[in-house]
């Protein structure tokens, strides 16, 4: 799911990045006028994903203008585009050198372009090439220290890798922390910390567990940052609530202990903004799954709860949906 948010938010960003990119183009001259007409012309095809025509458009800017950068730049982004992870096809082989050569040759021409670093980075990246996809994002710490971005970035990389491979899971937490350190008051870098510890598996029940109690620790943080953030709450009480239905080896008390915290913290979400539907769910999901196994002589009133909490569920997210009807009904009229 990280993975599909970075590639989104990458065309998002290289969207927005075509269409100021021919703006830094040398003096006119004849060649460098045809060059900057491909260029553009390419650029209109990448935003609307027609790949192989931008890739011809932008192989005749280059023709005109070899030491166009971006036109490198995005002639890799449209063979990337074109690629296919893990297709052992001739013509996908080919797509996948293009894409290399394109990106390498902006990167000889401007090693110390951030974006550009990112993109060959992304492409070593989707062919499983570690080291090189590695050294490249590195490359970007070293350049932009302070961004915190590009921490997460980093991370989220070494998480793709992590598995069973303990060294490549701490430099992902190492990143994390990081991200952290650079912003200690920004409630984002201990979410993040704390999905990264509840999305890892371990191979003993025990040792999931612990994963998941110092994503408590983490989320309690941002609660101290925000308490009054629905938002935090709820994750705090997700995260309650998967330890006592998940990991049933615990003690029945310290099972309860647990559900009835999540009650609690979920209910702290819905007393902080009543028309957030997402508690509501959570809270039927508990009652329903856990609670009323716990404490099977309560059942009857947990399920009637259960109940009440989905009905709850439904109809905010019904008045959500026709909320944002009218408002799509309001914008065309105006």
């Amino acid at each position: 799911m990280f993975r599909n948010r970075t590639n989104v938010l990458l065309l998002a960003v290289l969207a927005l990045a075509v269409v100021f990119a021919f703006t830094a183009c040398e003096k006119l001259n004849v060649p460098r006028l045809t060059a900057n007409y491909h260029f553009s012309k390419a650029n209109k095809f990448f935003m609307e994903n027609q790949y192989r025509k931008a890739i011809a458009e932008y192989e005749l800017a280059l023709k005109a203008n070899p030491n166009l950068v971006q036109a490198y730049r995005f002639l890799g982004e449209s063979y990337k585009q074109l690629y296919k992870p893990a297709v052992e096809t001739a013509m996908n082989k080919e797509i996948e050198a293009n894409a290399l050569d394109a990106l390498n040759k902006a990167y000889e021409i401007e090693p110390n372009n951030k974006d550009i670093i990112y993109s060959l980075g992304d492409m070593y990246d989707k062919l499983r090439s570690f080291d090189r996809a590695e050294e490249l994002y590195l490359r970007i710490l070293e350049l932009e220290p302070a961004n915190m971005d590009n921490y997460y970035v980093v991370a989220e990389f070494y998480r793709r890798y992590a598995g069973d491979n303990r060294e490549i899971a701490q430099k992902a937490e190492s990143m994390y922390l990081r991200r952290i350190e650079t912003d200690p008051d920004n409630p984002q870098g201990y979410a993040y910390m704390a999905s990264y510890l509840e999305g890892l598996t371990a191979t003993e029940p025990q040792a999931q567990l612990a994963l998941y109690e110092r994503g408590a620790e983490y989320r309690n943080r941002i609660i101290d940052l925000e308490p009054e953030s629905a938002e935090a709450w709820l994750a705090l009480g997700i995260n309650l609530w998967s330890r006592a239905y998940r990991f049933q080896f615990q003690t029945k008390a310290a099972r309860l202990n647990e559900a009835q915290e999540s009650e609690k913290a979920l209910n702290k979400a819905i007393e902080l903004d009543p028309n957030y539907p997402e508690p509501y769910s959570w809270l039927s999901v508990l009652y329903r799954s856990t609670l009323s196994g716990l404490e099977p002589e309560k059942a009857s009133r947990y399920n009637a709860e259960a109940d009440q909490a989905m009905n709850k569920f439904q109809d905010l997210r019904k008045r959500a949906a026709e909320r944002k009807k009218l408002e799509e009904e309001l914008k065309k009229t105006g």
